[in-house]
């Protein structure tokens, strides 16, 4: 919550704009309020600099504390090509927030958390409500930005003899895109709900498809996807993995899943929010999960036979995965 507060009243942005260490005052002196609370300012402060968010120096002379940003607190900044901020908003607002605590309900008698929060799971109150679409659009591109970035780092071959590449439940077209302009011999088509697909804007060599994965998924020469499989149930998830085995055009193409792979002995600097990922989708999906190396390769063996798993700096990983 204090995260989310420093997020709100922009703090690291308002210590940014000066280019230097900052006293309080002058942090409160930018906050859109004509008379902020400088005690409670200076405890979320103190709060954030525990956690290593901001820093804080303390003159010799007895001067007042100054404050400045760490490497941590530039990714809460607004405005910036890379930023965090929209994801911090989206996971700690009380739509959000809410289906947690149903959890126990959960294992008490089984369900969805976030049905039993909301009377319906997340993609219809997306569907129905503008401004909570919005906070997961906006959430989801800019970690697309950051992971898009470890992807095309480790992968870069992997989308060099692909003509045209479908991004399934790409969201407002920002991966698509990003792939694109790296490849531009591929043509790309971002496929997901009507109602994502009527906020998207223009991306040059991309096309925005509106429709249902679980009914059809435009043909492709390969199919990719980031963080979808996890959110749905085992049967769900053979129903998308089938329409991407008939949207793959030749017998040549491949899936490609960007996507977590749990590791019981792993202790990387990710482990730990992956596991959190996995409560998150209690808490969320509809009945969806994160899935170990095994139960991956139960998932794809009906359409998809073959596959390699890449480990990446990042949450996900890449799982290639081929119909022959």
């Amino acid at each position: 919550m204090a995260l989310k507060c420093a997020v709100e009243l922009r703090l690291a942005d308002i210590i940014h704009s000066h280019n230097g260490p900052i006293i309080l005052h002058q942090i409160a002196s930018g906050i859109d309020s004509p008379s902020p609370d400088i005690l409670y300012l200076s405890r979320i402060m103190r709060s954030l600099v525990r956690k290593k968010i901001f820093s804080e120096h303390c003159p010799t002379d007895g001067g007042e504390t100054i404050y400045e940003l760490t490497h941590v607190s530039r990714w809460l900044l607004h405005d910036v090509e890379l930023s965090l901020a929209p994801m911090v908003l989206m996971q700690n607002h009380p739509w959000v927030v809410a289906p947690w605590y149903y959890l126990s309900q959960c294992v008490k008698e089984g369900g969805i958390a976030f049905k039993k929060a909301h009377a319906c799971d997340v993609w219809e109150f997306a569907s129905q409500n503008p401004e909570f679409n919005k906070l997961v659009n906006d959430s989801m591109a800019c970690t697309t930005k950051i992971v898009m970035m470890a992807i095309l780092a480790e992968y870069k071959a992997g989308f060099d003899c692909i003509g045209s590449l479908v991004d399934v439940g790409g969201g407002t077209g920002g991966m698509i895109s990003e792939i694109v302009r790296s490849h531009p011999q591929i043509r790309g088509i971002d496929f997901d709900l009507p109602h994502v697909i009527a906020t998207a804007p223009l991306h040059e060599g991309v096309s925005h498809v509106g429709g249902n994965m679980f009914e059809a998924i435009p043909c492709a020469d390969a199919i990719f996807m980031k963080f979808v499989l996890h959110d749905w149930d085992h049967e769900d998830c053979i129903k998308i993995l089938r329409n991407c085995r008939k949207a793959i055009l030749e017998k040549t193409g491949k899936l490609i899943i960007v996507d977590i792979v749990l590791e019981k002995d792993s202790h990387d600097l990710f482990d730990d929010t992956r596991m959190v990922f996995d409560l998150m989708m209690m808490a969320h999906s509809s009945g969806g999960k994160e899935l170990t190396e095994l139960e991956w390769k139960e998932f794809l063996k009906g359409g998809f036979p073959g596959y390699k798993i890449t480990k990446i700096p990042a949450i996900p990983f890449i799982i290639e995965a081929y119909p022959m």
